[in-house]
């Protein structure tokens, strides 16, 4: 490390200092891996794309930064004055189609293989393949710890203008970036204090996680590691109905749908308190500009449900947001520090399957691009370290996905665990004053699911994923 290229030196927050561990642990893992793959169009002026890169990671503190822990107690991130992006260029004109789209699918699985160097800014690979000569696939791979989900609107925002304005040359006018510091500094002023004593009594109780597998052997650590997706797409029709329902009782949408995983999970398990991880933005409302603010904000909180079989449905729901709300307000404790306040042991994971309801801006200037640069996004990847993960995205068709780990969950179960939700949803808004008890989404064939999640006198504990 040059000291005169050196801009910053602060400590990393908590979030991060989790994260950066799982890694350092799991070597060889994609954990906390992001790619996010684009299809270009006609002929892209290929130099001002990279300049514009180059020009980003300059404008954003957090694309410079890099991570040192080795003798200290603490570890650090270090921010860099300069930092070089490189482009990756490789041209496959010359292939059959059959041959391109199978060595695309081959790079992708090795880009997540590719670990980081953490000490070593920027943690983000560019690469753009040439397929045609009007078309190109791009791959923009960063890592979880410098950027969350939020940015990345922004980031490619920042890009495209700053690419016109090249094209054009033209002088870009972009405000001054928020430095990622701002957060830092907001993170040590709060009172530790009074969050403790919330989530001291909101876990009150909770000694273990609401167990949930498939595998009745369990044995892990003789499988291959492999995380696999299914989603499916709610129709417009259904989309529109289900938003109209919450607008009509006063509910979000995440409410209903942490109310539908809730009731699922209770079922499953046959219990009424479970316990599930929620992801939130983290971006604090009173942190001036932290909407356009480049940085790892989010966070994963736990959610202690308490199911009342004899409580009106929507009657519970509302009382549901509420603690939803609640536990908002306290969105910046880490993890590791909840777990601390409450009674589950420090080798078990507080849950095994979170919540994801995205809220990601959107850019209206991406959206509405007319630019020398004709793009489409094509796909996302993300792993976490949990064995199952709900995502929904709101848009005009939600979407509805689920991420597992293959070796505790097979497709069969996967798919009628989406169907469930499906059910239970279109009975929620059919009926939303049954008592939760009445509630009668299972079919005969599904309630074999269930049979096989109650497998749960086999189910040890001790191989549960660290956190």
């Amino acid at each position: 490390m040059k000291v005169e290229n050196v801009e910053d030196i602060y400590e990393l927050t908590p979030v991060q200092k989790g994260m950066l561990f799982h890694c350092l642990y799991a070597s060889e893992s994609a954990l906390y891996f992001f790619h996010h793959t684009l299809t270009l169009y006609g002929n892209p002026n290929v130099e001002a794309f990279e300049q514009a890169w180059q020009q980003v990671v300059d404008r954003h503190t957090v694309l410079r930064t890099g991570f040192y822990w080795e003798d200290i107690d603490n570890p650090l991130q270090v921010v860099y004055k300069k930092v070089k992006i490189t482009l990756n260029k490789y041209d496959w004109r010359g292939l059959e189609e059959a041959e391109q789209q199978e060595r695309f699918k081959s790079f992708l699985e090795s880009d997540r293989k590719l670990c980081f160097d953490f000490s070593q800014p920027c943690l983000m690979r560019l690469t753009l393949i040439r397929f045609a000569d009007e078309r190109y696939e791009f791959i923009w791979s960063n890592h979880h710890i410098t950027t969350d989900g939020w940015s990345g609107p922004i980031i490619l925002e920042e890009c495209l203008q700053i690419y016109e304005a090249l094209c054009e040359c033209k002088e870009v006018s972009l405000p001054p970036a928020r430095p990622f510091r701002n957060y830092i500094d907001w993170l040590q002023q709060q009172n530790i204090a009074k969050t403790e004593n919330f989530w001291r009594q909101a876990l009150q109780g909770v000694k273990a996680p609401t167990p949930l597998t498939y595998i009745e052997n369990n044995q892990l650590s003789n499988l291959e590691e492999r995380y696999d997706e299914e989603r499916i797409k709610l129709s417009e029709a259904t989309t529109k109905s289900l938003l109209s329902f919450a607008t009509k009782n006063r509910l979000t949408l995440a409410t209903l749908v942490h109310g539908i995983w809730s009731i699922l999970l209770g079922r499953y398990t046959c219990r009424n308190n479970i316990i599930y991880g929620c992801t939130v933005t983290g971006r604090p409302v009173d942190l001036a500009e932290v909407d356009s603010i480049v940085g790892m904000f989010i966070n994963t909180l736990p959610i202690n449900v308490k199911l009342n079989p004899e409580q009106q449905l929507l009657s519970w729901l509302q009382d549901f947001q509420t603690q939803l709300v609640e536990a908002r307000h306290h969105e910046y404790t880490p993890l590791t520090q909840i777990q601390g306040w409450s009674e589950v042991p420090r080798n078990l994971p507080m849950f095994e399957t979170i919540v994801v309801v995205e809220n990601l801006p959107v850019s209206q200037f991406v959206h509405n691009w007319q630019g020398n640069i004709k793009f489409k996004q094509t796909g996302t990847y993300y792993r976490n370290n949990y064995p199952l993960n709900l995502v929904i995205y709101p848009e005009a068709e939600i979407i509805v996905a689920i991420s597992y780990d293959s070796r505790r969950f097979d497709i069969a179960t996967i798919t009628g665990i989406i169907r469930d939700f499906q059910i239970l949803l279109q009975e929620i808004m059919i009926n939303p004053y049954v008592q939760i008890k009445d509630l009668s989404f299972l079919t005969p064939q599904q309630q074999q699911i269930s049979i096989a999640l109650e497998k749960l006198a086999s189910f040890d504990l001790e191989l549960a994923p660290m956190l």
